[in-house]
């Protein structure tokens, strides 16, 4: 039997509340969750990481580390994830120990899986961009001819950023399986689109639902380089876009922040590319430019509080600082725009350092 999301407040401001994962989401909700007078317990495998730096206590323990889990659950009234790959394991103990998990296990088994994803967003009719499921090497061949001869071959249950994926277009080099970690794969259409937009919206454990104003998207090698809010997608389309994400949040009975990745093909179509079960690089922007921000409207969400206002005062930006170009960042302070850096140590090549935002007036 299904279990169902407790309604009504779990927390209250002086109580705790879990974060599994310890990376630059983890620590911006650990904020938010401050601001609102809870204290937060990170747990993570990971030492000296972001969240770590501005959480009360963390527990640097591996995911399989059952005692440890245990012990971080009994410390908390609620939990939540700030990246989908938390193993399932993992969040499902959390509830085990009669805690509620926002998002739950049953939410991660969908998401983990880009095959189990899409074909869970198609049965629930939000239409993804084609695709074809390559389980060895000597099916590549056969998938790209069926998808048109221009494709993204990826990992199935691994990689983000770019990683674990390649483009494919006439012909797979010889090296594409092993690229993509020789492993069970997918292959997706390459999608010839008008933009890339996304919905992030948060749905409470009432079944309250509200959306941020969409954001156009600008992705090269894999990874998100801008925002820019709001989208000049025609409003028809974005009305469209966030009933496909309050659908896709009904059917999950989620309670938390929630995105939706969508093409706008040259034709006018809507194709989901993704889900996130987590608050959004896409959505950082709400943080400087909404009532309510992204972050905080998650920590309500997971607390069973009233979800806030996300009505928009200004327009503008969301940059990501990758790398070493995070080097440079008292330059936009001097530019008057607002910086976030994530406190991590070495600026690696495409590694997310930071972001800033430039607001402007809303038109």
């Amino acid at each position: 039997m299904t279990r169902r999301e407790p309604i009504g407040p779990i927390a209250r401001p002086g109580d705790a509340i879990g974060i599994l994962g310890g990376g630059q989401l983890g620590r911006m909700l650990a904020m938010a969750a401050a601001d609102l007078g809870l204290d937060v317990h990170i747990f993570t495998p990971e030492a000296d990481s972001p969240a770590a730096r501005v959480a009360k206590r963390t527990w640097v323990a591996d995911w399989s580390d059952t005692a440890a889990l245990k012990e971080f659950a009994d410390s908390i009234v609620a939990a939540t994830l700030e990246f989908e790959n938390v193993p399932v394991a993992a969040a499902d103990s959390i509830e085990a120990a009669g805690k509620p998990m926002r998002p739950n296990g049953r939410t991660l088994s969908r998401t983990q899986d880009r095959l189990a994803e899409k074909m869970f967003l198609r049965e629930i009719g939000i239409e993804p961009a084609p695709f074809a499921r390559v389980d060895g090497p000597g099916e590549i061949e056969a998938a790209l001819k069926l998808l048109g001869g221009n494709a993204v071959l990826k990992s199935r249950f691994s990689g983000y950023d770019g990683k674990g994926q390649v483009r494919l277009k006439g012909e797979a080099p010889s090296n594409a399986w092993a690229d993509v970690g020789a492993g069970p794969s997918i292959m997706e259409a390459w999608i010839t689109h008008d933009r890339e937009i996304s919905v992030v919206a948060a749905r409470g454990s009432d079944g309250a639902f509200v959306a941020f104003d969409p954001p156009e998207n600008d992705h090269s090698g894999g990874i998100l380089r801008r925002s820019s809010f709001p989208s000049s997608a025609p409003q028809r389309v974005l009305d469209e876009a966030m009933r496909l994400t309050k659908r896709l949040a009904d059917a999950l009975d989620y309670v938390g922040v929630l995105a939706l990745e969508l093409f706008l093909t040259t034709d006018g179509k809507l194709l989901a590319n993704e889900f996130a079960p987590r608050v959004h690089n896409s959505g950082h922007w709400t943080q400087d430019a909404c009532k309510t921000g992204q972050f905080e409207q998650h920590i309500r969400a997971v607390c069973g509080w009233p979800l806030g206002d996300p009505s928009r005062h200004s327009d503008g930006e969301m940059i990501n600082l990758l790398g070493e170009h995070a080097l440079g960042w008292e330059n936009h302070l001097a530019q008057g725009a607002k910086l976030h850096l994530y406190g991590k140590r070495h600026a690696a090549n495409g590694r997310k350092m930071g972001h800033v935002t430039r607001l402007r007036p809303k038109a």
